[in-house]
């Protein structure tokens, strides 16, 4: 695909992903896509969307698990994988977006924290809450080899170990958030309830 059709492309599921009739029927593990959309004069055809979402290992778990969610891509920068370059790729409230942590404490050792993309985990709370003295982020060159997930692809679904996870508490306050789907380039939509219950994580 070219760089300006895939640019549009992104730009046109971003903006009819917020129209009231997507998906009529609820939750699809597949995104189904539309055809002859205009933006900015450009149109994309039907043809050219219709190579479907390849899933993610944890996209493969939630399946299995019977859980209902969405895939949802985006145009990634290798320059900029925050949180907030996510949000406005998607069109969302950051605060519906979540980035996922991995510290390590001194007790119970990693732990996965999972917080709205525009706040910081406090280091303080999280000890006392999750059993430690202290606890630290690891190293961003571990993260591979702790989680199997790379920077910009950490999803809190399908890591290498069911680690401790602790979610943000303003997570169940909305019915879909958004989370990594375990590479660059795509999110999870899931409700918050299914997610902590799925992965065992507690809300804090």
């Amino acid at each position: 695909m070219k760089h300006r059709e895939h640019s549009q492309y992104h730009k046109c599921y971003s903006h009819y992903n917020k129209a009231e009739e997507f998906h009529e029927s609820g939750f699809h593990n597949e995104c189904d896509w539309f055809e002859n959309i205009k933006i900015d004069n450009f149109i994309i055809f039907a043809s050219v969307m219709a190579k479907k979402i390849e899933k993610t290992n944890a996209a493969r778990l939630l399946d299995k698990a019977g859980i209902s969610y969405r895939l949802i891509p985006y145009e990634f920068d290798e320059n900029d994988l925050a949180a907030q370059h996510v949000a406005d790729s998607l069109g969302q409230d950051i605060a519906r977006v979540f980035k996922t942590l991995v510290l390590h404490g001194d007790r119970p050792g990693h732990i996965v924290c999972v917080v709205p993309g525009n706040t910081q985990v406090d280091l303080k709370d999280l000890a006392r809450v999750s059993g430690n003295k202290k606890v630290e982020m690891i190293a961003m060159k571990d993260l591979l080899s702790v989680t199997g997930y790379i920077r910009g692809g950490c999803s809190p679904i399908g890591m290498k170990k069911r680690f401790p996870t602790y979610f943000h508490s303003t997570a169940l306050s909305f019915d879909t958030i958004y989370v990594s789907a375990g590479v660059r380039g795509l999110q999870t939509e899931i409700s918050p309830a299914d997610l902590v219950a799925f992965t065992g994580a507690s809300v804090a």
